[in-house]
């Protein structure tokens, strides 16, 4: 998938919608600003007249102010002041200054693997014990080994986002008595059905400027998971097999199946053509309109959708996840999130980064609307501002029965997952065959 929280920030612009009109949260923040905080839950940090912590990440627009909402009292209570700096560059951005000596204090990786890259070039040092301590006990093993290289730990999580929803129009539903698929086949029938009846059934969007090409890499990652379970996408991911192995090859077949059939896409754009040059954000707008019914993308699809629009079972818009291959099949899925590694040690950077491992400042974001954590001291109730859909996201993400996968992109070397991958999706979806791009994929990273 490459750069989760990226996609979901700048899209932000694009479709020009307000996280703040669609969780309503705007009056509680103006309620929040003026309240004096309860500096009593910052004690323990200590207190730092006139410090500045420097923060670079690729979350922008609204969401970085909602950042900046979500630690103010922080700020206040510990003198600590937060410089956060977005781009949506960040995958070269935080490269170039790492190796020109500009780094900044803190980031917030989006992919770790490119976390790993920076750890082996001696850029990123490990993290504090306090900030161990926190993610031992507010995140699964799992999360904690995204930020671990080579035995030792160096970046906590921050947010999350679960992969392989599918947004849909209740109401289109309803008129027309399609429900949602429980299996990939029924997702398939789903599919035909839909164009028998004369809607475009997908509506498809690969465009995300110099990262084009990663929505696909989501699909690719999801059916792998559903098709061949955990253990096979573990071994594609660490490259244990062929990038192009036989079964990543019929995954990927399948979901050509759909985004490369000329009459299930392209609703509301045009024809197959059109997937590459249309913009993720914008992509699934056309379920508004009727133009298409399907659209793959992530919970922090939410975001996009414009204001007033209502996410809910019986709303204007609302999302069921990508089926497993089976009914009675494990609950597997992909996601992503974000890595707070530190390029310096000081007192109070070591304070920001503990401080954003923890359950209280999860709750903070959370509550703010338009994302989900997986940190398991996190009231999924705070995400009832958003709509169900994210409330039920961050009990699945605490779910110890959910199988978990972070987004194989995100993890893989970043001449790969950031690179070879996402143009290679590219190619395929422009006419290119199966085997030949997986192969290139294949030969790169070898």
């Amino acid at each position: 998938m490459g750069n989760s929280q990226r996609r979901f920030t700048t899209g932000l612009g694009i479709v020009g919608v307000s996280v703040l009109a669609l969780t309503g949260c705007v009056g509680d923040m103006e309620e929040q600003g003026g309240d004096e905080a309860d500096c009593s839950v910052y004690e323990e940090y200590g207190t730092f007249e006139g410090a500045e912590v420097s923060v670079f990440g690729s979350i922008l627009d609204l969401e970085a102010d909602l950042l900046n909402e979500s630690w103010a009292d922080f700020e206040e209570c510990t003198g600590i002041s937060i410089a956060y700096e977005g781009t949506s560059e960040f995958e070269e951005q935080v490269n170039v200054r790492a190796q020109g000596g500009n780094a900044p204090d803190l980031a917030f990786f989006p992919q770790p693997g490119l976390l790993s890259a920076l750890v082996e070039q001696g850029h990123v040092i490990p993290a504090a014990e306090s900030v161990e301590a926190n993610a031992d006990e507010f995140w699964s093993e799992d999360w904690k080994t995204y930020g671990t290289v080579d035995g030792e730990f160096y970046a906590a999580p921050l947010m999350a986002s679960i992969k392989g929803y599918v947004w849909y129009s209740p109401s289109f539903f309803t008129e027309n008595g399609y429900e949602a698929p429980t299996t990939l086949d029924e997702m398939d029938e789903l599919t035909a059905q839909i164009a028998a009846d004369g809607t475009t059934p997908w509506c498809v969007g690969f465009g995300s400027g110099s990262a084009t090409g990663w929505p696909g890499t989501d699909w690719l990652e999801d059916y792998v998971l559903r098709l061949h379970g955990p253990e096979v996408y573990d071994q594609w991911v660490n490259h244990e097999i062929p990038f192009n192995d036989p079964q990543i090859v019929e995954a990927m077949d399948r979901v050509g199946d759909i985004i490369k059939n000329p009459d299930y896409v392209n609703g509301g754009f045009g024809d197959i053509s059109t997937i590459t040059s249309t913009d993720f954000g914008d992509a699934g707008l056309p379920i508004l309109d009727g133009e298409c019914a399907l659209h793959h993308q992530a919970s922090f699809y939410a975001g996009f959708w414009p204001e007033g629009t209502t996410i809910a079972e019986d709303g204007d818009v609302y999302a069921f996840l990508t089926p497993q291959e089976s009914a009675d099949g494990e609950l597997a899925v992909t996601g992503g999130g974000e890595f707070v590694g530190a390029f310096r040690e000081s007192e109070e950077i070591t304070a920001v980064q503990t401080f954003l491992a923890t359950d209280t400042w999860a709750n903070n974001r959370v509550s703010l609307g338009g994302v989900v954590s997986a940190n398991n001291g996190v009231d999924p109730a705070n995400a009832e501002e958003s709509g169900q859909l994210l409330v039920d996201a961050i009990a699945l993400l605490q779910n110890p029965d959910t199988t978990f996968r972070f987004d194989g992109s995100d993890l893989m070397p970043g001449a790969v997952g950031a690179n070879s991958f996402w143009s290679a999706l590219v190619d395929w979806v422009s006419g290119d065959d199966t085997e030949t791009v997986l192969k290139r994929v294949e030969d790169n990273w070898n």
